[in-house]
């Protein structure tokens, strides 16, 4: 099992709308055969500020490598990185955990 979070701050775009695309890629995620039961996704907001984290599990490698190649996925990442304020390649910051070891990146 691995497990990841990415922390944000909320800078574009209204949060209700956020909301509302959180909730279309969860069921996206639990509406896949492929995936259901295999990825964990949850999003918590900082009742005090902007910030938002995303954690994410995976039973596996093929089930990461099976939602990243969805284009649910990939529509919803450019999405993270346009609330975020951020473009291109660059990510939120990210924090990867996996068998008790933590790295940021």
């Amino acid at each position: 099992m691995k497990h990841f979070m990415i922390r944000y701050e909320f800078r574009s775009g209204t949060t209700d709308a956020w909301h509302q695309e959180v909730g279309r890629f969860i069921k996206a995620i639990d509406g896949d055969p492929e995936l259901t039961g295999r990825i964990g996704y949850r999003v918590l907001k900082n009742r005090d500020d902007g910030s938002y984290f995303h954690l994410a599990s995976v039973a596996d490698d093929a089930a990461q490598k099976a939602l990243q190649s969805r284009d649910f996925f990939k529509a919803y990442q450019e999405m993270t990185r346009k609330v975020a304020g951020r473009r291109g390649d660059g990510d939120a910051d990210r924090v990867d955990r996996s068998d008790g070891v933590v790295s940021a990146g």
